[in-house]
């Protein structure tokens, strides 16, 4: 039996110049949806969005440049940055002999959630090829040798200048940073929030005594699914000492962090209980609703913490 490499582990994969048409996204991402016909067009695909697809090859395979062709257009979120989170399906193809190399598990709760950077390593013509591709999206990818990493190429049998075709299917996009409605807030001494472009906020505390009661603010709020504790919640979150003003912990230095509000401090659990998809939320955690009169690592006993968290998703629900 064959071994599956580890960085395709990781992923769940088991071993087995533009012009063209394009579309625009609810979000403004403008989607090249057909590169070279041509090229796309000796690969056939059948079956359904979801379910592993019928591929045939015209073989030998062989491309000089990066091609892509939409066979079926989604109306979800779409991918715009590699820092987002996604569910990707996928089937590829040797292009000398047409056969399996590697695919996904075609697993129907979603639970395979990657960064698309994670994604780009083993295969970096995803980053051109899905760039604004909208959940709900199935692909066929015309991969050159240049656009797939070569430790991942030998891995899957390709030789060291083969070509490959992937089929790939956009399951699920997490939000690259809160989207929702700019609110109105009154301060009342508690900290102000300013973002960078990708949304990454920076956190004014006052000089001023902490809060002793715990305070939440929406500061941008979203229209997707509602936060019920069911399911584990995807966010990015940066958190902050009020005495000292540093920040002790961030998830914008590596993927949006899955929260189960049961593992987590009763102050951030309550900030995030109720809130939607979208949504950005600061919340002041007193310590009695955070580690209490503990050190918990970087956090002193006592401390009052302060986060701004990015509402990006919801998970499946834990299986049983």
């Amino acid at each position: 039996m064959r071994k599956t490499p580890a960085f395709l582990a990781t992923l769940g994969l088991t071993a087995a110049a533009l012009a063209g048409c394009s579309t625009t996204p609810s979000d403004g991402c403008v989607r090249v949806t057909d590169t070279d016909t041509s090229v796309t067009d000796l690969v056939t695909v059948t079956g359904e969005f979801g379910e592993v697809p019928d591929v045939e090859l015209y073989t030998p395979f062989r491309v000089d440049e990066l091609a892509w062709t939409d066979l079926s257009e989604g109306e979800g979120t779409a991918i715009t940055t590699p820092d987002q989170m996604v569910v990707l399906d996928m089937v590829v193809l040797n292009g000398q002999t047409g056969e399996t190399a590697v695919a996904t598990s075609y697993d129907v709760t979603l639970s395979s959630v990657f960064s698309m950077s994670r994604w780009i390593d083993t295969l970096p013509g995803l980053e051109q090829s899905l760039q604004c591709a909208q959940e709900g999206d199935r692909v066929v990818v015309a991969l050159p040798p240049d656009a797939i990493n070569p430790a991942a190429a030998t891995q899957i049998g390709l030789e060291a200048d083969g070509s490959a075709v992937a089929v790939v299917d956009v399951r699920k996009v997490y939000l690259p940073k809160a989207t929702g409605a700019d609110q109105f807030t009154d301060s009342n001494g508690l900290p102000s929030v300013v973002r960078a472009p990708n949304g990454r906020p920076g956190v004014i505390i006052p000089d001023a005594p902490a809060p002793t009661e715990l305070s939440i603010q929406t500061i941008k709020k979203g229209d997707g699914e509602v936060v019920t504790g069911d399911r584990p919640v995807r966010a990015n979150y940066t958190g902050l000492l009020w005495d000292t003003r540093e920040v002790f912990d961030t998830s914008w230095d590596a993927e949006p962090v899955s929260f189960d509000l049961n593992a987590v401090v009763p102050g951030f659990a309550a900030a995030l209980e109720g809130q939607t998809v979208g949504s950005q939320v600061l919340v002041v955690v007193p310590p009695d609703q955070g580690y209490g009169d503990a050190d918990q690592g970087a956090i002193p006993g006592g401390s009052t913490l302060v986060f701004v968290i990015d509402i990006l998703g919801l998970d499946p629900e834990p299986s049983s």
